[in-house]
């Protein structure tokens, strides 16, 4: 038998991601302690931290070669911020950030990050469900169109370039944070300073 319908791209490209939070990501975060958020499996970890002004922010810098380990806390935070609330915040924003703003300029960025486990994944819930609201509506025809300057350098590519890039990150570091949970549970780790031990070389 041949299947003759059209795919509704849309459909495809957006189901992708609802499918991959419902059933996969959303699913590990339950439970999570502030312990686990914030556990550093090994020393130099990125992590999310107070600045002098007590507000939390991502640690950022040179990846370096090997990129540092980040924590569950880090993982999440570059998905609610990184992914959905600045995307959200360019591309469909309420006028709070000025226009010249691209998706990469800081000034999308919330000024504090949550201090606690339970508070960083009720941020994580509202920005997917803001982002996915989104591009929900936007269609076929919507994908289609380029980004514009608000892409910055990728203004040339359609939408549909974007969210499929967002995709893979989202789905990348939610695994990420699925393999540390269950590494935080094996190993027996019950505080953010226990360590995983390391081979002698």
């Amino acid at each position: 038998m041949t299947n003759t319908s059209t795919p509704v791209w849309s459909d495809l490209l957006i189901g992708q991601l609802a499918f991959y939070w419902d059933t996969h990501l959303r699913p590990r975060l339950d439970g999570l302690t502030d312990e686990e958020y914030f556990w550093e499996p090994v020393a130099g970890c990125w992590s999310v931290r107070p600045d002098a002004a007590g507000n939390y922010r991502l640690d950022l810098g040179q990846d370096g070669d090997p990129a540092p380990v980040t924590t569950v806390a880090w993982r999440m935070m570059h998905i609610a911020v990184g992914c959905f609330v600045t995307r959200s915040s360019t591309f469909f924003g309420d006028g709070t950030v000025d226009a010249d703003a691209d998706m990469f300029d800081p000034r999308h960025e919330p000024a504090d990050l949550p201090h606690t486990a339970a508070d960083a994944v009720t941020f994580l819930d509202d920005s997917y469900r803001a982002w996915h609201g989104h591009v929900s509506g936007l269609g076929d025809a919507g994908l289609s169109l380029p980004l514009g300057p608000k892409g910055a350098y990728f203004s040339a590519e359609p939408m549909a370039a974007l969210i499929a890039h967002l995709n893979r990150e989202v789905m990348h570091h939610g695994g990420e944070i699925g393999l540390l949970r269950d590494l935080f549970r094996a190993t027996g780790a019950t505080r953010r300073t226990d360590r995983l031990a390391t081979a002698a070389i």
